[in-house]
């Protein structure tokens, strides 16, 4: 299983999102800092659940960051666009 299925399957599982997105960007950063040949190493999500309503910007991510766990650790970068 890739990182982004890992990511997918955890945020599927904890947020029930209307719209769930992951992106692998990692081949837009060759050569940057933290790429590694594979990829797997720079994501942008985009998800929208109703669990965010009422949550601020910094719970929302907190939220994200904790289902994700121990994976993020492993990646370099993480890019977040969060919303009901």
């Amino acid at each position: 299983m890739t990182i982004a299925e890992e990511m997918r399957a955890r945020l599927q599982a904890a947020f029930a999102p209307t719209e769930l997105e992951v992106v692998d960007d990692s081949e837009s950063h060759r050569g940057h800092a933290g790429f590694r040949e594979g990829g797997q190493s720079h994501f942008n999500i985009r998800i929208r659940a109703a669990a965010f309503a009422g949550q601020s910007r910094v719970a929302r991510h907190r939220a994200v960051h904790a289902a994700l766990g121990d994976i993020v650790p492993r990646i370099h970068a993480l890019a977040l666009d969060i919303g009901t």
